[in-house]
């Protein structure tokens, strides 16, 4: 058995999902179900006598111990985080409380129930913990892709605070010998995405016949990673990783925001075309730019192919079509997410009649 917190975040989500149709292994789901978790991620497993899901902090040292003690998993995937910069900027104290703090509690947590395993259970387990590539900074347009050794420079809230939450997991590991693995991932777009990242909100505006929001002139660039090609290589990683190391997680596909936008407005052309048969590109509206903005990220995840042979299964231009589909057939999932609140941190974030 495993437990994932985080689990019915966006991509704790797909990762509960794929981790049961790839295997029986039972996954036990812990999840404070902030505005960002959403049970209706899990719904298919309701009734799935290997899935428990359980609503709760990992701050909660007491529920944490109890769960741990209970069910004897043999990992811990960490993906539980406040995630998205514009908030970190507008509130950066929760990211503080939960990345930070949070991260400290479970580590202290799961450090209590290793110590007391036995031999052969204590040598098998594994602490993985899921981390971004924004703690490494930004790129100018010539530099080489961020490597496992480039140095920590995060310039938000939100990524200094993964950048603590990654230091106090490599000092467990080298202070007390808890076997952690640390994955940095790219930029990850698919299902069940919180409308408030850029690919979601494209998607959901555009059919809405709202104005597409791009900050500054666009051409901010990302490297593009599908959710389930990170899936994959999280149980890659957990299989096979080596305790204390590090893995970048890429898609090895850097695109300019501004093109990602023209690239979803094509296919809502050509997949649900507007009633007035312009084009969804009429749509896109350059907003101010946020503070500090990052100008270009992207990951080299050449160890974790050379070492433990992963790569992408998706390019950029099939795992965008999947996903633009996807909100096009689950449009019931969008509707329960995007409500009042939600639609008054748009208007905070982006101006009104966003």
């Amino acid at each position: 058995m495993i437990l994932v917190t985080g689990g019915a975040g966006f991509i704790g989500g797909n990762f509960v999902l794929d981790w049961l149709v790839q295997q029986d292994e039972p996954v036990i789901t812990l999840d404070k179900l902030t505005y960002a978790g959403n049970r209706d991620t899990l719904k298919s497993l309701d009734g799935d006598a290997r899935h428990l899901f359980v609503q709760g902090d990992i701050g909660d040292r007491d529920l944490v111990g109890q769960l741990l003690a209970t069910h004897q998993p043999r990992a811990v995937i960490n993906f539980a985080a406040e995630s998205h910069v514009d908030r970190s900027i507008h509130g950066p104290g929760d990211f503080i409380q939960t990345n930070v703090v949070g991260t400290f509690n479970l580590l202290e947590s799961v450090r209590a129930y290793w110590v007391a395993l036995p031999a052969e259970q204590k040598t098998a387990f594994r602490f993985l913990h899921v981390s971004t590539d924004e703690v490494y900074g930004t790129l100018e347009a010539d530099d080489p892709p961020f490597t496992e050794t480039n140095t920590y420079e995060p310039n938000s809230p939100y990524s200094a605070s993964k950048a603590a939450s990654d230091h106090l997991v490599r000092a467990w590991h080298h202070t007390y010998g808890l076997p952690v693995l640390t994955t940095n991932c790219s930029n990850n777009y698919g299902p069940y995405h919180f409308p408030e990242k850029l690919i979601p909100l494209v998607i959901l505006n555009a059919l809405a016949g709202k104005p597409l929001p791009v900050y500054g002139d666009g051409q901010q660039v990302r490297d593009w990673l599908y959710v389930t090609d990170h899936c994959s290589a999280i149980r890659r990683v957990l299989e096979a990783g080596t305790p204390g190391e590090t893995y970048n997680v890429g898609g090895w596909n850097e695109k300019p925001n501004l093109d990602v936008v023209h690239t979803i407005c094509t296919l809502l052309d050509e997949l649900q075309p507007r009633s007035d048969g312009n084009a969804y590109s009429a749509q896109i509206t350059f907003v101010q730019d946020r503070p500090g903005h990052d100008r270009r990220y992207a990951i080299d995840a050449r160890k974790l192919e050379r070492e433990l042979g992963w790569k992408p299964a998706e390019t950029f231009e099939s795992g965008i079509r999947k996903t633009v589909a996807w909100y096009l057939a689950n449009q019931d999932w969008v509707s329960n997410i995007t409500s009042g609140a939600y639609r008054s941190w748009v208007d905070k974030q982006y101006g009104a009649g966003q």
